[in-house]
């Protein structure tokens, strides 16, 4: 029973990274051209203080900096460097990159949440990576130095975020919907200097801009957010890393789907090899205990057994008779 309802959590929590796999094409489709900070301010920052106007409940105490922490992590430092990274690494190095990610949630779980690291956990590590390569690398691409730091960044900040997530929980009272606003909102307010300073703001919008920009907050930030710490609330941390290997191949199947690209024999081969990987990094489910053969029960002690030494020595105290009540 326990290993069906993961199983039904990790399909509902693996539609979130599905979701992030269509940014890319909404953004090339229906975005303002070039201006990947104004999409993530945009994603992130509305629909936050949506849900926090929802929720009417702020952070207390400890979780002020918590949240702040948790949205830097998840959605602003994360987004922002996943947009460096696609800009400067072509051929889909920034994909490959990025899928090292769960391996670095199998140590950072094993360092602060004590969860074993077992020999399943590297194997389906090493087919992950081994099934974006074969997913989205064609040929050879030179590196850029910033963008294979920002890619690393982003996979270390996406790895540290699910394991904060993980180890903090959520706080007491507090609902799903407020707990993701806060950082929707945390996040959106860290990207906003950084769209400002860099990026100017468009001249008009158009009707295929709105219906981008209305994705992007609804489906692909509030929706999505809230599938995902919905899952790493219930599944172990590791498990939810693997199923944002579910990212490329929904990105790969639009680009085949919608914008008419090639779908090569090796990419397939690569989208079966994240699948067994994905199902590899889900939890075990526990094996059944063996009846243990029941006990029999000791023979009752007659009043005058060996066994029985105190009524023994009453019945010689009374020259072998047993005492009379």
């Amino acid at each position: 029973m326990k290993s069906g309802k993961n199983g039904l959590t990790a399909a509902l929590t693996g539609l979130a990274p599905g979701i992030w796999g269509s940014t890319y094409l909404v953004t090339t489709e229906l975005l303002p051209s070039d201006r990947p900070l104004l999409a993530t301010t945009v994603r992130a920052l509305p629909g936050g203080l949506v849900l926090l106007s929802l929720g009417r409940k702020l952070p207390v105490g400890v979780w002020w900096w918590r949240a702040l922490v948790l949205g830097v992590l998840n959605i602003g430092a994360f987004n922002f460097l996943l947009f460096v990274a696609a800009y400067r690494l072509p051929g889909g190095i920034a994909a490959m990159i990025m899928s090292a990610q769960p391996m670095l949630v199998v140590i950072l779980a094993a360092l602060f949440l004590g969860d074993r690291t077992r020999a399943i956990h590297a194997l389906a590590c090493a087919m992950g990576t081994g099934g974006v390569v074969l997913l989205v690398f064609k040929g050879t691409a030179s590196l850029d130095t910033v963008g294979v730091l920002a890619a690393v960044g982003g996979a270390l900040c996406m790895a540290s975020g699910i394991t904060l997530t993980k180890r903090w929980g959520r706080p007491e009272g507090v609902g799903l919907l407020t707990f993701t606003g806060w950082q929707l909102t945390a996040g959106g307010l860290v990207l906003l200097p950084f769209w400002l300073s860099l990026e100017d703001i468009p001249d008009r919008l158009t009707g295929s801009n709105v219906i981008g920009f209305a994705y992007l907050i609804t489906l692909g930030a509030v929706l999505s957010y809230i599938i995902w710490f919905r899952g790493i609330e219930r599944l172990p941390a590791v498990a939810v890393s693997f199923l944002a290997l579910g990212s490329p191949v929904v990105a790969t199947l639009l680009g085949y789907l919608v914008k008419g690209q090639t779908l090569s024999a090796l990419q397939i081969v690569g989208m079966v090899v994240i699948f067994l990987a994905v199902v590899l990094g889900q939890p075990r489910p526990p094996k059944p205990k063996s009846e243990e053969p029941p006990r029999p029960h000791p023979a009752p002690l007659s009043r005058t057994s060996p066994t029985n030494p105190l009524r023994n020595r009453n019945a010689a105290g009374n020259g072998g008779r047993l005492p009379t009540t």
